[in-house]
């Protein structure tokens, strides 16, 4: 820049953040293809798996319809929020009003700046699990509050140390993020560990947001911290059908709590957007009438695709815990490799695989990758094929 312009600076806030992991990740990637390459992305989770049929008609349908295109309701038209209360009476038996507790959303990500735009001054801290998703702490920051990490660790199976978090001083913490089934971990969800959340939020008037997105990937049982007794008064819970509907690229997602913490968020979101496609939404209610064969059908290929997950972190000396669920397989990286960044970027340059390592998700994650199931199959079995083949462990260096 020349002239006047040389001193207009960004606002401060982007000092607290950096550009997302994956931005930049992926501009390596598209250079390395471009170069003929062919990078076998197993990084990121977003289902290569299309909608079911039924959805894709209904809003081709739809949006023929000439009076579909106009601005549409902050709050969604009622076919959707009925959708969405169904879906939760049926899979989570969760009773909610369809009229009040329930907000779609542009996507969970846009949940995450609503919730902590309507919940935290500036200088409140907020609890964030470590490891965890990477926006959980991006959007505190950029709100201006202060993050507070609590450590998951594998000895724990990924939950929370309530004992450790009693420890500490909790007197201007106002949210609690919480995420399970957990990414990137795959831990499940239990009664016992939302009782517990639960009677924690009560107990210090922390509002505690569950994050659910993974409840229905290579899980029998789907839960929901709404199931438990009280959790309205002090819980929100965000859903989505990107990974249960295959639906990541229509951004349609809801979150769920009391009808005061509901307004709230509306008040921030109906100064930030409008509504959502009108026919983008009718074919978001005919996706939660989905069937347990449709589940079944969805789960199945990724069972296939996670056998062969599992092959590739057997071939690279990874371990891992196989109850976990969700969309990903999280591994812990072998002795001979420093961190999972550097096991991650030998095998990109060695093997032209890509495999997310866990360092981004925070500093417990650092020994750890995960490897994403949104890939096909036999592009899976290629990577396992790619990685036997050459040498892929970078080694210790000689102490002597």
């Amino acid at each position: 820049m020349t002239g006047e312009n040389n001193s207009i600076q960004p606002a401060r806030r982007l000092d607290a953040v950096e550009e997302y992991y994956f931005s930049g990740k992926l501009r390596e990637i598209n250079e390395m293809n471009r170069v003929g390459c062919d990078v076998i992305n197993l990084g990121i989770g977003s289902p290569d798996l299309p909608p079911s049929p039924e959805v894709v008609d209904t809003l081709c349908t739809a949006s023929r319809q000439p009076h579909a295109h106009g601005y549409q309701p902050y709050t969604g038209i009622p076919e959707l929020r009925a959708a969405y209360a169904g879906w939760y009476r049926k899979w989570y038996g969760v009773d909610l009003d369809p009229g009040t507790e329930i907000q779609p959303l542009i996507g969970s990500k846009e949940g995450i700046l609503h919730i902590s735009l309507a919940f935290l001054n500036p200088g409140d801290a907020v609890l964030l699990p470590d490891p965890g998703y990477p926006a959980y702490r991006s959007v505190s920051c950029l709100v201006g509050a202060r993050p507070v990490t609590y450590g998951l660790t594998a000895e724990r199976n990924w939950q929370p140390d309530f004992d450790a978090l009693e420890q500490q001083d909790l007197s201007a913490v106002r949210l609690m993020w919480v995420n399970y089934p957990h990414m990137p971990t795959g831990a499940p969800a239990s009664r016992e560990l939302f009782r517990r959340l639960v009677a924690f939020g009560k107990k210090h008037r922390i509002v505690i947001c569950h994050d659910n997105p993974y409840s229905f990937i290579l899980n029998d049982r789907p839960l929901s911290i709404l199931e438990t007794a009280g959790a309205k008064e002090i819980c929100i819970e965000l859903n989505s059908l990107s990974k249960s509907q295959n639906m990541p690229g229509w951004r349609m997602a809801m979150l769920a709590s009391n009808p005061q913490f509901v307004q709230w968020v509306l008040k921030i979101k109906s100064n930030i957007d409008s509504g959502q496609f009108k026919p983008m939404m009718l074919a978001a209610a005919q996706a939660l009438q989905a069937t347990e064969e449709w589940y079944a059908g969805m789960n199945t290929v990724y069972r296939q695709r996670r056998r062969v997950a599992e092959e590739i972190m057997r071939a690279l000396g990874c371990t891992f815990d196989p109850e976990q669920s969700g969309l990903f397989l999280w591994g812990k990286i072998p002795e001979s490799c420093a961190d999972g960044k550097e096991l991650a970027d030998e095998l990109l340059q060695r093997a032209c695989v890509f495999v997310t390592p866990g360092f981004i998700f925070g500093s417990n994650g650092g020994q750890y990758i995960r490897i994403s199931l949104c890939c096909p199959e036999e592009r899976l079995r290629e990577a396992l094929r790619r990685i036997i083949l050459p040498p892929v462990f970078p080694q210790k260096k000689n102490k002597n």
